[in-house]
């Protein structure tokens, strides 16, 4: 049997979505770091998405996927499963749009995302320490209240939302070469890869994840998204036990894995810290990790996604390492 058709986002839904982004969504900053340059041999930009209103690039998809709901459907509430920055992003723009905002997050969720979902006056709902957990309460309390699910990830129009990072890169840096993006679930790398199919063709991509939750690894290695046992890593932003179908779809062809160890991930976060005065929690710092252990060695201009910045700044130096330290 012919396998169901994927729906696509589009370079066009990508545009719409910037479009709806406008007066919500920061165009963050692409910033140059000489530093990092050096390391590469070539140009070297951070694409700052801690600049965000939110805290992280989550924004741009959750924004887009609750506004682009019937009013009927949004006006009665939407809900989520989150570790946090989706979940804090949900919340935003709930409040935003004068609706009520439920998240589901994990008992495990650092206190700084948990603050980040109040004060956007979300309600906390606590499930278990994995995503299947949270899905299963939200699926519950989504049939008992009648409220709209907006995935993390797969979904069609959280992707277009994401999407615009890649959209912006394009715009900002027309030669750029190479873009490497943070993968959990994989919608912010598989919106970038779809803005970039169609923008910048010729530029590689890159999607790093955890050595301790190489979720995408293992999809491009038994040909789709597989349930990983567990996860485990300091970037607790990116511990799916798998990445999406819809997400896998538009990267599979075009995005390459690379993993990087926590002892990496935790040396970027307090070198960005310490030497750039950037906030960025250790999901938003692996692309940084990846250039900085030699992991990663791009062929011309390069943009790095910080793709998030929801950490206690006290907490950056004493971070360490939680995950898998095996290659």
């Amino acid at each position: 049997m012919p396998e169901p058709a994927v729906a696509r986002v589009s370079i066009d839904d990508i545009r719409e979505a910037a479009r709806g982004l406008d007066g919500v969504a920061v165009r963050t900053s692409l910033v140059p770091v000489p530093a990092l340059s050096d390391i590469a041999g070539h140009p070297v930009y951070l694409k700052l998405e801690n600049q965000q209103p939110s805290g992280a690039f989550k924004l741009r998809g959750a924004w887009t996927a609750v506004r682009r709901l019937p009013e009927q459907q949004r006006s009665a509430g939407v809900i989520t499963y989150s570790s946090g920055n989706h979940g804090q992003a949900v919340a935003y723009a709930a409040k935003r749009m004068g609706v009520r905002a439920v998240i589901v997050m994990p008992e495990t969720a650092p206190a700084a995302k948990i603050e980040g979902v109040r004060r956007w006056g979300g309600e906390i709902e606590l499930a278990g320490t994995t995503s299947e957990d949270r899905l299963a309460r939200a699926n519950e309390i989504m049939a008992e209240e009648g409220l709209a699910v907006i995935p993390p990830f797969d979904h069609p129009h959280v992707i277009a939302g994401q999407g615009t990072v890649g959209l912006e890169i394009v715009e900002d840096l027309p030669d750029v070469a190479h873009v490497a993006a943070p993968v959990g679930g994989g919608g912010l790398c598989a919106g970038i890869t779809t803005a970039m199919r169609a923008l910048r063709p010729q530029a590689e991509i890159t999607a790093v994840e955890p050595v301790g939750a190489a979720a995408y690894a293992a999809a491009l290695a038994q040909g789709g998204p597989v349930r990983l046992e567990s996860t485990r890593s300091v970037a607790d932003g990116l511990l799916p036990l798998s990445v999406g179908q819809l997400t896998f779809e538009h990267m599979k062809e075009w995005a390459r894995s690379l993993t990087v160890p926590d002892t990496a991930i935790v040396e970027a976060t307090q070198w960005l810290f310490g030497e750039m005065n950037i906030v960025a929690e250790p999901s938003g710092a692996v692309t940084t990790a990846a250039l900085r252990s030699g992991a990663l060695q791009p062929a011309g201009p390069t943009v790095l996604i910080v793709s998030g910045g929801n950490i206690d700044a006290a907490l950056i130096p004493t971070l360490q390492s939680v995950g898998s330290e095996v290659a």
